[in-house]
C-alpha cells in the first residue's frame, strides 16, 4: 500500500486484503466431506486464479512506490532531486515509476477489495446465509481497521489497511446494484477527489503571493489577521516540504534513526494526521471510488478472465492509450519545471485519479489476457501464490523494510540513492516469493490470512494440508 504524503495524493499503500479466493491450480479441492456451511472461510475450490494472480502482481509492485517512503524523505516521491541525487539513474527511475506504477498498484488493490465484497457476499447469499453475512462482513472490516491501527502505529505510518477497513464499511448496502450504477458512483467519487485536489492545488499555487502580501503588511506595521497568520504558517511548512534545507532533512532523518520508541513517537504524529484529517479530506474518496469500480468489474466478469479476448485487448489499448498519455505529459511538465511542485501541482492533481485509473485498467487487461490464454504458467503460478498470501506479504514487506531502514534496525534511512532502493525491492520480492511458495505447500492459508479468518468467523479454520492435496511443483 502506498503510504500517504503530506502534499499530493496518497501513494500506493498498501495492500488489497479482499477475501482471498483460493486457486484451483495451486490448491486442489479438499477431499469429499460435509457440505459447506452458509458462512465459512473460503476453501480451495472457491478460489479464482486470475484474481489471485492480479493481486500477487499488485502486492509485489506496490513496494516499488512504498520503498521510497521506507528509505527516503517524503518529498522524494515528487522531486527526485530534493535529497541531492540529481543523476540520470535516479531521474530515470522516477520517470518510469511515475508513468507505469505510482498510484496504479493501489488502484488495483482497491478494485480487488471491491471485487472481494461481491465474492464474499454473493457466495454466502447463494448458500442461504441471509442476514448472517452482514455480521460476517462488518466484523471482517472492523478487524481490518484494528490491524491497520496496529500496523500504522507500531510498524509504519504508510499503512493502507485502516483506510480499506473504514471505507469498506460503506460498501455493503451497494452490493446488489447493477454494474453501471456502481461505475457511476465510483466515477463520481473520483471526480470529487479530483475537485478537492484541484482546489487544494490552486490554493497551494497562490500561497507564495498571499504570503508576500502578508509579509508586506507585517513590515508596514499592520496587525495581521488570523487568515494572514495561517497563510504565513502554511507557506513556511510548504517550503520545508518542497525545498527542504539540510537542517530539515536532518530532522526527518533523526526521526527515523531513533531507537524503537523514539521512532514510535515520531511515527505517531504522522499517523494521527493521516488516519483522521487526511482520510476524510482525500483518502476516502480515492479508495472508495476505486472499490466501487472493482465491484462493478467483478460483476462484469472482468476479474475472473471471463470476458472475450477482444474485450481485454480493447481494454488494454484504451487503458494504456489514455493513461500513458496523461501520465507521460504530467511527467514531462514536472521535468520541464525542474520538479518545482508549485509549477506542476495543478495538472498533477487534476489528472492524477484518471491517469492512474486508465493505466491500471491496462495492467488488469494484460494480466487477464495472460490468464485467459494460459500464457507464462510459471509466472502466473508465482504471482497467484503471492496473491493468495497478500495480507502476510504486505506486512512482511513492512517488517523487512522497517528493520532495514529505521534506527532500531540497520539504520539505512537516507543512505541509499533512489535507484539503489530498487535492489532492496528485488531482495524483498525474493523473500516474499520464496516464503509463499514454501508455506503454501504445507498450509492452506498464510499466517495472517488464517488469523483474520479465525477472528472473522469465530472458528479456527483447518491450517495444515493433507499430503495428497499438496500442489504440484512448477
Amino acid at each position: 500500500m502506498e503510504s500517504a504524503i503530506a502534499v499530493g495524493p496518497p501513494p500506493e499503500a498498501a495492500s488489497d486484503l479482499t477475501e482471498k479466493i483460493q486457486i484451483p491450480e495451486l490448491v486442489p479441492s479438499a477431499p469429499p466431506g460435509p457440505e459447506p456451511t452458509a458462512v465459512a472461510p473460503v476453501t480451495g475450490k472457491d478460489r479464482l486464479v486470475a484474481l489471485d494472480t492480479l493481486r500477487g502482481l499488485a502486492v509485489l509492485g506496490i513496494l516499488l512506490m512504498n520503498i521510497l517512503f521506507f528509505g527516503m524523505p517524503m518529498i522524494a516521491s515528487i522531486n527526485p532531486d530534493a535529497t541531492g541525487e540529481a543523476t540520470f539513474l535516479n531521474r530515470a527511475s522516477w520517470v518510469i515509476n511515475e508513468i507505469l506504477f505510482e498510484g496504479k498498484m493501489r488502484t488495483i488493490f482497491s478494485m480487488c477489495f471491491g471485487a472481494g465484497v461481491i465474492l464474499l457476499t454473493s457466495r454466502a447469499e447463494k448458500r442461504g446465509a441471509g442476514a448472517t453475512i452482514a455480521d460476517i462482513y462488518y466484523r471482517r472490516n472492523l478487524w481490518l481497521i484494528l490491524f491497520g491501527l496496529l500496523h500504522a502505529y507500531f510498524l509504519w505510518a504508510g499503512d493502507i489497511l485502516y483506510s480499506y477497513g473504514l471505507a469498506g464499511l460503506f460498501l455493503y448496502p451497494f452490493r446488489k446494484m447493477r454494474p453501471w450504477a456502481l461505475i457511476t458512483i465510483g466515477v463520481f467519487l473520483l471526480l470529487l477527489s479530483t475537485l478537492i485536489g484541484g482546489v487544494t492545488a490552486v490554493v497551494i499555487q497562490k500561497l507564495p503571493g498571499m504570503a508576500e502580501k502578508a509579509k508586506a503588511a507585517e513590515a508596514a506595521g499592520q496587525t495581521l489577521t488570523e487568515k494572514q497568520k495561517k497563510v504565513l504558517k502554511g507557506w513556511e511548512q510548504l517550503q520545508k516540504y518542497i525545498h527542504p534545507t539540510e537542517k530539515d532533512l536532518e530532522k526527518d532523518m533523526k526521526g527515523h534513526l531513533e531507537d524503537y520508541w523514539g521512532v514510535f513517537e515520531y511515527r505517531a504524529g504522522l499517523v494521527v494526521h493521516m488516519q483522521s484529517i487526511k482520510f476524510y479530506k482525500s483518502t476516502f474518496f480515492d479508495v472508495a471510488g476505486m472499490m466501487f469500480l472493482g465491484m462493478a468489474l467483478m460483476k462484469m466478469g472482468v476479474f475472473a478472465a471471463e470476458r472475450s479476448i477482444r474485450f481485454y485487448t480493447i481494454m488494454a489499448i484504451v487503458g494504456y492509450g489514455i493513461g500513458y498519455t496523461i501520465t507521460t505529459l504530467v511527467a514531462v511538465v514536472a521535468i520541464q519545471s525542474d520538479f518545482n511542485l508549485l509549477e506542476f501541482i495543478v495538472p498533477y492533481y487534476l489528472t492524477y485519479q484518471f491517469g492512474r485509473l486508465f493505466v491500471a485498467l491496462g495492467h488488469i487487461a494484460v494480466v487477464m489476457l495472460i490468464c485467459k490464454k494460459a500464457l507464462l504458467p510459471r509466472m502466473r503460478r508465482v504471482l497467484a501464490t503471492v496473491g493468495q498470501m497478500a495480507f502476510t506479504n504486505y506486512i512482511l514487506a513492512t517488517v523487512i523494510c522497517v528493520f532495514l531502514f529505521e534506527g532500531f534496525g540497520f539504520g539505512l534511512f537516507g543512505e541509499l540513492e533512489r535507484y539503489q532502493l530498487y535492489l532492496v525491492v528485488f531482495g524483498v520480492w525474493a523473500v516474499q516469493i520464496g516464503l509463499s511458495m514454501v508455506w503454501l505447500r504445507f498450509f492452506r492459508f498464510g499466517p495472517l490470512e488464517w488469523a483474520w479468518r479465525a477472528l472473522t468467523y469465530w472458528q479456527l479454520p483447518r491450517m495444515l494440508k493433507e499430503d495428497k492435496y499438496l500442489p504440484e511443483t512448477a
